[in-house]
């Protein structure tokens, strides 16, 4: 009879025991296996501070070249004090060269050389740096001008960013030049001879016409100021 009785009392113990393991376990377990499913399907939602956002690259700006063979408009001429006004607007004052090279070390002032259409020759009383937008209305200009011209046809750039200083200096020493603020000490104005095509100094009335059509349109398409200097032999060109 006791016997009987203590194999009860063990049998009762083990099933009990093995229940009670069983209801622990089994939740577990399937919490688990529904977490892993979960996180298989969408992705473990805690690593979603870590996951840096999808960068999806701009796409590249394409220029669409005009064709001005049959353009007529003519080209007029621009106040200076739209010019100035334009450089005051979009660009900063240029002192002295340390805050000229400053400019350029941040990127607000890129360096030109020669691009298609257009050539930078050796400066004496500037420096070969516009602001970035400028830079890009020059190589239009360039790229529309060989377009319409053919060939690798080019033209000139004469002068390109002038510190105060220069330009104090240059007015002193040519009574043609502005006295006072000048729109080239802005970085957004740029001389383009009408006597130098193709790196030869002679007047060419052929393509200087076909030069003025390209100023034209731009000046109609509002991205640029145009005043023909004649004493200077060059077009002051100022973005807009």
């Amino acid at each position: 009879m006791k016997k009987t009785s203590l194999f009860f009392v063990i049998l009762f113990i083990t099933l009990f025991s093995l229940g009670t393991l069983a209801m622990v376990t089994y939740p577990t377990t399937l919490k688990k296996q529904l977490t892993e499913t979960y996180t298989s399907l969408i992705g473990d939602p805690s690593s979603d501070k870590e996951q840096q956002p999808l960068e999806i690259p701009e796409p590249e700006e394409i220029l669409i070249i005009p064709d001005l063979k049959e353009y007529k408009a003519q080209l007029r001429k621009d106040s200076y004090s739209d010019h100035l006004s334009a450089a005051e607007l979009s660009g900063a004052l240029i002192l002295d060269e340390k805050q000229l090279f400053q400019l350029v070390e941040n990127g607000a002032l890129v360096e030109i050389n020669s691009g298609i259409g257009y050539q930078v020759e050796k400066l004496t009383h500037s420096h070969p740096y516009l602001t970035p937008e400028s830079k890009k209305v020059l190589e239009e200009l360039g790229q529309t001008f060989q377009n319409l011209v053919g060939g690798e046809s080019f033209f000139t750039i004469s002068s390109g960013t002038r510190t105060i200083e220069q330009q104090k200096k240059l007015s002193r020493r040519n009574r043609n030049a502005t006295k006072g603020t000048s729109s080239h000490s802005y970085g957004l104005s740029f001389d383009i001879s009408y006597i130098r095509f193709n790196g030869k100094k002679a007047f060419n009335w052929k393509m200087q016409k076909q030069l003025e059509k390209v100023l034209s349109h731009f000046q109609k398409e509002n991205k640029i100021f145009v005043i023909k200097e004649r004493k200077q032999n060059c077009f002051h060109i100022t973005v807009r």
